[in-house]
């Protein structure tokens, strides 16, 4: 049986307070407990399903990202420095390897999923309890809840003898870039603050990026509803999606925060990644500083 998860739109979580009103919240003391259960450490395979069209280009950005995690090469401020908070959470290092990849361009599965199909694409390699199965669904495809009340999920199911976890990410580009791309797109409500420019070039990626990272870090230290979280276990705030709309420091609901810039491109940014690449990277819990902490 699936255990999922739900990463709400950024939009809707920061878009009704005040920038007045979030000086009071962030006073407030985050504590994410730890529940005694199993988290994923070691070395980890993460199997990317490719559902829709994705173009060379953006398959390279997604798979270049997750390669960056546990790269050293990048100058800082890098994104292994970022993956490197999963490290504060019990039980050490986290590396992460990209494994199988699968291409479903054909849709035989149609382009309005439900949540049983995105189970049912995520075994299309089997789960074992030290990999993670990714699917990533097209810009064209529609998933139930998307845009309503999630971005991406992570969860758990139990596949013949083992359990294994998987993720869901959308492209949201055609569909909400302004509740799931934010910081890259206006969002639908809330203040209408200019748009910032994508790192790739590729708004519905870049958002792609930002939601993955949030779930691939909030499987490793919660993968099966028994690790680091606050709340109720059917809604938990996570590693990052307690930290949620927060990119830089100086960040108020509305406004992500003092980040870097490319002085040719203009693109906005907080991470270096392999081959040149360039992220935006959600805050993180730290637990030793029970705070949200971002790279820049």
């Amino acid at each position: 049986m699936a255990s999922n998860y739900y990463l709400a739109p950024l939009a809707f979580l920061f878009c009704f307070i005040s920038p007045s009103l979030s000086a009071l919240v962030q006073e407030q003391p985050l504590v994410l407990k730890y529940h005694n259960g199993i988290l994923l450490k070691g070395n980890i395979t993460v199997n990317l399903i490719w559902y829709g069209e994705f173009t060379p280009i953006q398959r390279s950005i997604i798979v270049d990202f997750i390669n960056s995690l546990n790269s050293k090469g990048a100058p800082l401020p890098a994104t292994s420095s970022w993956w490197k908070t999963t490290e504060m959470y019990r039980g050490g290092s986290s590396s992460l390897t990209v494994g199988h990849q699968i291409l479903h361009e054909e849709l035989t599965l149609g382009k309005i999923l439900k949540s049983q199909h995105l189970i049912a694409l995520a075994s299309k390699t089997h789960f074992t309890v030290n990999a993670i199965n990714v699917v990533l669904t097209a810009k064209d495809v529609a998933v139930d809840g998307f845009c309503m009340n999630r971005c991406g999920t992570h969860g758990s199911t139990k596949s013949g003898s083992g359990r294994g976890t998987y993720i869901w990410v959308g492209n949201s580009d055609l569909q909400c870039p302004g509740q799931c791309a934010w910081p890259f797109h206006q969002p639908l409500y809330g203040p209408q603050t200019p748009p910032l420019v994508a790192p790739n070039g590729d708004v519905g990626v870049d958002g792609m990026i930002i939601n993955l990272a949030t779930l691939l870090a909030n499987t490793v230290t919660n993968p099966f509803n028994t690790g680091y979280f606050q709340g109720p276990p059917t809604a938990p705030l996570e590693a990052v999606s307690a930290c949620t709309g927060i990119f830089g420091s100086g960040s108020y609901p509305g406004y992500p925060g003092r980040v870097l810039v490319d002085k040719v491109t203009g693109a906005s940014y907080n991470a270096y990644g392999v081959n040149g690449r360039k992220y935006m990277l959600p805050a993180m819990w730290d637990p030793k500083s029970s705070a949200c902490k971002t790279l820049v």
